[in-house]
Formats: C-alpha cells, structure tokens, sequence
C-alpha cells in the first residue's frame, strides 16, 4: 500500500476545479492507499493573510473536504500547523536548499510579480516546506497539477541531496500521481486559464443555486458561430468543457450540434450548465451546510488527524535528527 499525500491551500471554499481537477480521484483512492490530506496554513502565510480570517478558511476547506467525501475513518485529514515536526524539517531542509535554485522556480518569480511589496523569505523557501509537507511522511506518491510538477521534481531533488549528504538512503524519491489517467483542467467562467479563487472566475461547491445561476449567466460569449462545423472560442471550448463533466452525454451531444449548424442560443445552453451544475453540487452543498454546524465533529477530525499525522511525523523527525547527528547525552 503506497502512502499518498495531498494538500490544499487554506485561501476559501472548494470549487469546481478542485473537485473535478482531483477530489473525486482523492475519493477513490483512500481504500487503495494510506491517505494523508492536510491544509496548508502555514503555506498560506505568504500571502500575509488577514488573522481574523485565516481560521474561517480553514474551516472552510476542512469542511468542504469532509462533505466532498473525504473519510477521516480511511484517510489522516489535518492542519499543517498541528504538526510542529513540519517545521522543523522544513528548518532542516532549507539548509541543503540554495539561494540560486530556489530564485529561479517559475512560482517564485510569478508571486514576487504579483505582490512585489511583499517578497518574502516565506515564498524563496515555498518548495522546502512543500518538500517538508511531503517527506515528513516519506510519501511515494503526491497528486499534483501542472503547476505544481516543478515543485516535486524539487522535492525528489531535496530528498536525493540529503540522503547522498549524509551517505543513507532514508528519503524516498516521490512521484506524481495522476491516478492513471488524463486529469482535468477546469477553465473558469471568464475565459481565461483555469478556475481559481484569486482569478475570481470560480463556482465553489458551497455556493446556492442562485449563486450559481448568477455566475454562469456572467459567462463570457458572443454572437454565435457564423459558418457551420466552425472551430469554437477559447471562451466557447471553456463552457463545453464544463458541460462536459456535468451534464450528460446527449446534453452536451445536443448543444454540439446546435454549434455546428449555427442555431446555437447561448441563454439555453447556461441555463442547462447551470441546473446541471446545481445537481452536482446540491448533494456536498447540502452535507456543508450540515457539517460547518457541528464544531464538535469538527474538533474530533482535527484533532485525531493531528494525532495521526505526528506519529508519522515524530519517527521520520527522530530518524532525521540521528542522521544529521543531534544525540542526546
């Protein structure tokens, strides 16, 4: 049984590109694989977060993890932060990660374009804790996008300096996990790029059918193809790919062919992607609205995730500090 880890940024709700991107696959996996799935706190204060707000997100997430299916009866679900042994390795890491490397990640380079007033150590050092995250349970496998393959190829980088540093072979080598198959990039609704909550183009699993409703009927189009069979927009190809995964075959059948003989009617077509994404949702919206209630369910899950994770966590620490030559007296 291959140990897998997974984690998530604590910016807000779950949302379409996440469940479809991966969570469904996350799913299935817990009863193949010894599961560890953790929100990424610490990670998010690079961004510097506000504190009166860092909390609910992480409630957020936590809650939309558990009601997307997420079983903490198969699988360790817990905070990053609960796990101080995170830290120190990420401490001990960055001592066998170098300045010149870690300025040239593409991650780096984007978010000190994007927040040039705030480029912080935090975001030159993001691979070493993402390699912390990971090695603090000698995962084999990490389930990551195309934005994130950099990332691991470091990881793997970091695990194979420490172990030919201190002439052992305790680190594995992880590798991604795509479950064995294409994985789905989820456009957003405003024709660019993928959906995400920083690009503001996002439908979350906890938003109401009006929310919903509100959002589609905002998406990008135009006047309709002009000459049959014609190649679609980007913007266009967007919403289809969407479609896709929603709606059912004949639907999406449908709305192709009304593109092909120019009688497309844009007002149709989002209020079917609408409904049909209602009905993929309503289910996890309902469990959401259940679970964000009971706080004492919510301490049970963190805490006995948290338990878990630092057993884990506690014997690669102690395996770590024999290797590096702290010893006690």
């Amino acid at each position: 049984m291959d140990t897998v880890l997974s984690g998530i940024r604590s910016t807000g709700n779950l949302h379409l590109g996440n469940y479809f991107g991966a969570l469904r696959n996350f799913i299935r996996m817990q009863d193949e694989n010894k599961c560890y799935f953790f929100i990424a706190d610490i990670h998010s204060l690079t961004t510097h977060p506000d504190p009166k707000e860092l909390h609910g997100n992480v409630k957020n997430v936590l809650v939309d993890y558990l009601a997307a299916g997420i079983d903490p009866e198969k699988s360790v679900i817990y905070i990053q932060s609960d796990v101080p042994e995170i830290s120190e390795l990420y401490l001990y890491l960055n001592m066998h990660a170098y300045m010149g490397e870690l300025a040239k990640t593409s991650s780096f380079k984007e978010k000190a374009r994007k927040q040039p007033e705030n480029v912080n150590a935090g975001l030159l050092t993001y691979p070493t804790l993402m390699a912390a995250d990971i090695l603090i349970h000698n995962a084999d496998k990490v389930p990551v996008g195309k934005d994130q393959e950099q990332h691991l190829e470091m990881t793997r980088k970091f695990a194979r300096r420490f172990n030919n540093f201190y002439g052992v072979e305790y680190f594995k080598e992880p590798v991604a996990y795509n479950f064995g198959e294409q994985l789905i990039k989820i456009p957003g609704l405003d024709g660019s790029g993928k959906m995400g909550k920083s690009e503001g183009n996002a439908i979350y699993l906890a938003d109401s059918p009006k929310e919903i409703e509100k959002k589609v009927k905002r998406a990008l189009t135009d006047s309709g193809p002009t000459e049959p069979n014609s190649v679609k927009p980007d913007y266009i190809e967007n919403l289809f790919t969407i479609m896709r995964v929603v709606s059912a075959p004949d639907v999406v059948q449908h709305y192709e062919n009304k593109w092909n003989s120019c009688e497309m009617r844009y007002g149709d077509m989002k209020k079917q992607l609408a409904q049909d994404i209602i009905n993929v949702t309503s289910p996890i919206r309902e469990r959401i609205l259940e679970i964000e209630k009971d706080d004492a369910y919510l301490r049970k899950v963190t805490q006995e995730g948290a338990e878990k994770a630092r057993e884990s966590a506690k014997k690669t620490i102690e395996a770590v500090r024999q290797i590096v030559g702290f010893k006690k007296f």
